[in-house]
């Protein structure tokens, strides 16, 4: 089954994972939350994806930065301060016997919530937030990283501002989850999205960038997440004196690109070697390759 870059191989040793919720250190086949919760009855919270790697949590403050940032901004009180946070996390790959393993892949969720009654209302929420922390043995296919993905251009758009903030990474995942659907459909890997103008914005689960005589294009940002990955590629780029862009192009430009990848926190740079049936490289080409040894360059520092 076609997965995109998030697809990876089974490991049985996820069975047996405790998952932390609330606090509390819960075998997998137990960790539950109620039907009144916030997330699951509307979507209402925020969540993170993190990697582990060498015993360390890659980028953690960039990624705490944007979580915090999402819960303010919808007016939601997390309920414990960030070094708190910190700890938990730590303590959840500590107590799955993970500090000295890689391919651990984190998922954290934060929802407002236990509300008294279903409806949408925050003032009916009568518990604090829930905090849940999956660790995983979890990582990127090798053929995924060096023959790439396809990508469709689907129909569904990014949304603007007014209507829901791309900004937010929220739980609400329902527009992306209809464009994988029709790329899914059409035969691909994974969606890229336009936004209301009809310009480039990012893909469903990923950022997209291409590569055009030497320089590196992205879009502007105004419709997609702030990634963290995304921003450490385009921080990459001018370090290196590689040129790079934040900008609006179009399907026009892409299909005479030299190269295209998208970025991601659980597989870093993946190259895209077709876009609606258009060819642009077999497998990773050389800017690929480059940056994908530079973003790995970069996760030893940043952790060490």
């Amino acid at each position: 089954m076609v997965k995109g870059t998030h697809d990876f191989a089974a490991d049985p040793r996820n069975e047996t994972i405790l998952i932390n919720v609330n606090g509390v250190m819960t075998p997998r086949a137990e960790a539950v939350v109620s039907v009144f919760d916030s997330g699951f009855m509307l979507g209402d919270g925020v969540w993170e994806g993190l990697r582990v790697h060498k015993g360390k949590i890659a980028f953690l403050d960039a990624h705490l930065d944007r979580l915090f940032e999402g819960s303010k901004a919808i007016a939601m009180d997390i309920g414990i301060s960030r070094d708190a946070l910190v700890e938990r996390l730590y303590e959840t790959i500590s107590g799955n016997d993970m500090v000295d393993q890689e391919g651990v892949h984190i998922r954290l969720m934060v929802t407002r919530g236990i509300r008294s009654t279903p409806y949408q209302d925050p003032r009916v929420i009568i518990s604090s937030a829930t905090i849940v922390i999956i660790p995983e043995y979890k990582e990127a296919l090798p053929s995924t990283v060096e023959n790439g993905i396809r990508l469709f251009t689907v129909h569904v758009r990014r949304g603007d501002p007014a209507v829901q903030d791309q900004k937010l990474n929220s739980h609400s995942k329902l527009n992306c989850i209809t464009a994988c659907i029709q790329a899914t459909q059409a035969g691909a890997d994974e969606g890229l999205m336009l936004d209301p103008q009809g310009f480039v914005a990012t893909c469903n689960s990923t950022h997209f960038f291409i590569v055009r005589k030497g320089e590196v294009w992205t879009s502007s940002g105004d419709y997609c997440l702030g990634g963290i990955t995304r921003a450490n590629v385009i921080r990459i780029c001018r370090k290196n004196d590689i040129p790079v862009f934040e900008k609006n192009f179009s399907l026009t430009d892409v299909y005479g690109a030299d190269e295209a990848f998208v970025t991601g926190t659980f597989a870093g740079v993946v190259p895209a070697t077709e876009v609606d049936g258009r060819i642009l490289t077999e497998g990773r080409g050389p800017m690929v390759e480059r940056l994908q040894g530079l973003y790995k360059e970069l996760i030893e520092r940043d952790v060490a």
